[in-house]
């Protein structure tokens, strides 16, 4: 095997033996010299061109293998991953989670944005097993809610699978893998208002029941709208408790 060539050309001031390794096998894999299921050179030799430590380079494979870039297989050698983008964004939910509560409504400002434009999407690409998928869990939640005291974390449980659904109908992995990434804190927040606000779980059933109308029926316009009035429901009841905090 050829011996690979630094591909930082030059060093950050003040970066460390392992950023120099993250950043190196970054831009190798960018200039596509690391494909995906690509395997590293053996340790010794990677170490040498990149002009680090072997320590510092296990430090680094271990860092960018946190991040799904990379995996080591015990006996075999270490391989780029497939790249996925839920296996990259993945990392983001912790990210999410550590947000401090004050700026909570930022993030659902976001998945707003986000999850209005894959209901777009899935209205007009959506199949009838996702459909059927999403109706299912819809009657769950419409039989669940007729008990004298409902389950709120199965009802949200539902929600949120009922919220996957359409993105991933939308067909396109990243924006998928982001909205995906936001749900953690967004379940939490939903829960406290599901047991703070009488009726929450209700009226969000039947917003439930309007975006899947609009899916059903093919429609892009209605179905962006309706996701919107839908989460603009909970972005009100985290604002309205932003400032009575």
């Amino acid at each position: 095997m050829s011996t690979v060539k630094p591909a930082v050309p030059g060093r950050s001031p003040g970066a460390s033996q392992t950023d120099v390794v993250v950043q190196s096998i970054r831009q190798m894999i960018i200039d596509g010299r690391l494909r995906p299921g690509g395997r590293l050179p053996i340790e010794k030799e990677l170490a040498t061109s990149l002009g680090v430590s072997r320590n510092a380079l296990r430090e680094g494979v271990r860092a960018l293998s946190i991040m799904g870039v990379l995996e080591t297989r015990q006996g075999d050698g270490t391989y780029v991953t497939a790249l996925d983008s839920s296996m990259l964004l993945a990392p983001m939910g912790f990210v999410v989670d550590l947000q401090h509560a004050s700026g909570t409504h930022h993030l659902h400002a976001v998945r707003r944005m986000l999850e209005t434009e894959a209901a777009a999407l899935a209205a007009r690409q959506i199949d009838v097993d996702a459909l059927a998928a999403a109706t299912q869990l819809l009657q769950r939640n419409e039989t669940e809610l007729t008990l004298a005291e409902p389950n709120h974390e199965t009802v949200i449980e539902n929600d949120i699978a009922f919220h996957r659904i359409i993105a991933e109908a939308a067909r396109n992995p990243v924006l998928s893998a982001l909205i995906d990434a936001l749900g953690g804190r967004t379940m939490r927040d939903r829960l406290r208002r599901s047991i703070a606000q009488p009726g929450a779980d209700e009226t969000a059933h039947r917003e439930h029941l309007s975006i899947l109308a609009a899916l059903t029926t093919g429609d892009p316009d209605r179905a962006r709208t309706r996701m919107a009035a839908h989460l603009f429901t909970v972005e009100d009841y985290l604002l309205e408790r932003r400032t009575t905090e």
